[in-house]
């Protein structure tokens, strides 16, 4: 089967806290205080789970520690995609929106750690 993703998944194991949600209406959700867990990045984006119905086509802001390589990424994400894992848990695709050219160069130096089994 072929690969439809612009960019390969890696695995990672990284918690964060969304507190407020925001999307292009101005429209938002305030004080959230929900933990996710961050189970794959790529260099277009995340793939987490989290305990809270979050909506789609949404944006926050996240912080993202990439201890393999030493660095952390500030960037928004927009939430693309959910789909129920089971009646606790939900998971999600999400992208990066406009990613800066710092922090696509730490996802590269990132991937190429992975691939060179960095744990």
């Amino acid at each position: 089967m072929k690969e439809k993703r612009k960019s390969r998944r890696l695995p990672v194991k990284i918690n964060l806290t969304i507190s407020d949600l925001f999307n292009q209406d101005n429209s938002s959700i305030k004080d959230l205080d929900s933990n996710i867990e961050v189970i794959n990045v790529s260099k277009n984006g995340i793939g987490f789970v989290s305990e809270c119905v979050l909506p789609d086509n949404f944006y926050f802001n996240a912080e993202i520690e990439l201890d393999c390589v030493s660095s952390t990424i500030y960037t928004v994400v927009k939430i693309i995609r959910s789909q129920v894992i089971d009646k606790d848990n939900y998971m999600y695709g999400a992208v990066f929106d406009d990613i800066s050219s710092e922090n696509a160069e730490i996802l590269e130096k990132f991937s190429s750690a992975v691939n060179s089994d960095c744990e």
